[in-house]
Parts: structure tokens; C-alpha cells; sequence
């Protein structure tokens, strides 16, 4: 990886977190911590970030990274995720999906299935399962109308929320910024959080899709308590963390993809 694309994506995670551990930024970008010591030297040295005692924290406000950043940060995992989230839907099944790129992951892998019933706010959804499933799989693809949000390729708003609220679902498939077992499920923007609100309020089943960097992050805005998810989908990453273990006590189930 070279060094331009390493500090895109630590100041990426950073944008998201708040502050990061020099073990955490080793690990999810799989350099040694030698090499995270000088990148991290020199974004201070710039002053795109500030170092503390084992590790770095942003200089200004958190906030989410946009789509073409987080589209880059642990795809392999993602895909994990997806397919085991996949594996777990039926046909003729009726979905609420939201924004995000492992939902967009998701999606890819839903294409292969046959007769759902997606209802989205995401255009990228919407998108992929459109032109990767073919036409005999019968999907059906509902797009939520509302405001559409500026770099995040989705709509929000009171419009969007009261079109979801016309529908009853079977699940309602999510990822958001963080997961906790104190805040459950998190989002950077209110307006997003509002929208994954609607969809649990209005989904049989709540499934939430996070890599093992989300687990035990929390973000500026809860959605979902953990009494409230009855699946957490994650990775392989998340099997020795403490708050993985304190999240299956909450959730109704946890697969590591």
C-alpha cells in the first residue's frame, strides 16, 4: 500500500472515531506499527492530527468520511459480512436496506437470490441489485423518495421516513457508524439515524452489519438498542474483543462472517 493511500485512510477511520489506537490502525491496515509510528509522525507534523500515549486522536469534530473514502477501508471483511448476511434471507422475503457500503456489499450478494423485495433508501442498492440480478430472479426494488443527501447517494428526511412507514417487513438490514452494549447501534448524521430508526420500528427482525472495527464504537446518535438487534453480522476481526462478548449477551444472535 503506499504512503499517500495509508494516510487517506487513517485520517478515513479517524474522521469516523474520534481517536485510534497505533495497534488498531497496524491492524486494520495491515502495516506494522513501525510503519503507522512514521505515517502517524508525519500527519502531525502536518497537523492532520494529533498524537497522544499509544496512539492518535482528530484535531477537529468527528465526522463520517465520505463514500469514496469508506468504500476503500476493509472491503475483504465486508464481503464476508455480506455473504453471510445473505445467507440467512429467504425467498419472497421483504427487506428494508439503508445506506452504506457494506449494505452496498450486501446488496451484491441479495442480486444472486430470488423473488425479494427490497425497499431502499440507497440509490447504490437499488442500483446493484438491479443490474447485477438477473431479470428472472424477480426481485422487486422500491426506492424511498425524500431529500437527497449530499455525497451519501440516499434520501432522508420527513418524506422518506413517511414512506417507510407505509411498509411492513421482515427484516431491516443495517450497518451503522458503531456498536455498543451501551448504545446499541450509532450513526455520525441525525438524519441517517432517523431513517434506520424508521426501519426498525417497522421490521419483524432488526440485522446489523458491522465490521470488527465498529464493534464497541460509539457514534454521535443511537438508533437501535441492543435488546432491539436480533442478529449482529460480523468478521473474523471481532472474535477476541471484550465488547463482542458483552454484545451476545444483549443480542438475540451473533454470526461472525
Amino acid at each position: 500500500m503506499l504512503q499517500d493511500e495509508r494516510h487517506q485512510r487513517i485520517l478515513a477511520m479517524l474522521a469516523t472515531f474520534g481517536r485510534m489506537s497505533t495497534d488498531r490502525i497496524a491492524a486494520d491496515l495491515a502495516v506494522s506499527r513501525e510503519t503507522v509510528r512514521r505515517d502517524v509522525l508525519e500527519l502531525d507534523a502536518r497537523g492532520a492530527l494529533r498524537r497522544v500515549h499509544g496512539g492518535v486522536v482528530s484535531i477537529e469534530p468527528p465526522a463520517e468520511p465520505s463514500l469514496g473514502e469508506r468504500v476503500l477501508i476493509r472491503q475483504a471483511q465486508k464481503r464476508s459480512i455480506a455473504r453471510a448476511a445473505a445467507s440467512i434471507v429467504r425467498a419472497g422475503q421483504t427487506l428494508f436496506i439503508d445506506a452504506g457500503t457494506t449494505v452496498s456489499a450486501l446488496a451484491a450478494e441479495l442480486a444472486t437470490l430470488n423473488g425479494l423485495t427490497i425497499i431502499t433508501n440507497s440509490f447504490d442498492v437499488a442500483t446493484r441489485i438491479m443490474a447485477t440480478g438477473r431479470e428472472d430472479r424477480g426481485h422487486r426494488v422500491f426506492q424511498i423518495g425524500g431529500q437527497v443527501a449530499p455525497g451519501a447517494a440516499a434520501t432522508l428526511g420527513a418524506a422518506a421516513i413517511a414512506a417507510i412507514a407505509r411498509y411492513r417487513v421482515d427484516m431491516a438490514m443495517l450497518s451503522p457508524v458503531g456498536i455498543d452494549s451501551t448504545d446499541g447501534a450509532t450513526s455520525f448524521d441525525h438524519d441517517e439515524a432517523e431513517i434506520a430508526r424508521a426501519m426498525t420500528d417497522r421490521a419483524d427482525r432488526v440485522v446489523i452489519l458491522a465490521d470488527h472495527a465498529k464493534i464497541g464504537q460509539r457514534s454521535r446518535v443511537s438508533y437501535c438498542s441492543p435488546h432491539r438487534i436480533d442478529l449482529l453480522v460480523t468478521d473474523m476481526g471481532a472474535r477476541d474483543l471484550a465488547e463482542l462478548d458483552r454484545l451476545r449477551q444483549l443480542v438475540g444472535e451473533v454470526i461472525i462472517g
